[in-house]
């Protein structure tokens, strides 16, 4: 018995594959004569699924602190990040608050920091000087758009304060951005 080489048994296994290749023996050419050139066509295919890119030009946002005037008026404005969306296809941008509260840390002793300041205290529009919505727990859409390069919207905050609820501290809340491509 002859026992094959490492070599023998590659080409072995490559003879094998190239013939198990549907359509591989289809694809041949021959040239004759003077001519020196053969052209067989072939393909390529690929699917491409749907892609999405969301940017944001900070990842957080330092709010207006509050002055006198502020709480007079009931609110001050903050100009918020950019936020880049680029897609293949339609998309929308959705827009809530992480939480049902703000997270409020204590900065005076005789007043502690609201631990009860709702969502609705950061209202969000993507004009400056347009319609302010109240910041839900629940997705709301705050753009959406076709297929794009690059749309870019400016998200504008209004913090609302109030005069016997909003007692010193630090406050935070997270909101969360998602971006959809249905």
């Amino acid at each position: 018995m002859k026992r094959l080489t490492g070599v023998g048994v590659a080409a072995i296994a490559i003879v094998i594959a190239w013939s198990a290749v549907p359509g591989i023996a289809g694809a041949q050419c021959t040239a004759s004569g003077s001519v020196d050139t053969c052209t067989v066509a072939g393909s390529a295919s690929m699917t491409a699924g749907r892609v999405v890119r969301l940017q944001m030009s900070a990842g957080s946002t330092a709010l207006t602190a509050p002055t006198t005037a502020d709480f007079d008026a009931g609110f001050n404005a903050t100009t918020g990040p950019t936020l880049t969306v680029s897609a293949n296809a339609p998309w929308m941008l959705q827009l809530r608050s992480a939480a049902a509260f703000w997270t409020a840390t204590n900065t005076s002793p005789s007043a502690p920091a609201r631990t009860t300041k709702p969502p609705g205290d950061l209202r969000w529009s993507t004009v400056s000087n347009g319609t302010f919505n109240a910041l839900s727990t629940g997705d709301v859409t705050l753009v959406s758009g076709s297929a794009t390069p690059s749309s870019a919207t400016t998200l504008y905050f209004e913090t609302l304060y109030d005069w016997t609820l909003d007692t010193p501290g630090n406050y935070s809340l997270s909101v969360v951005l998602t971006l959809i491509a249905p």
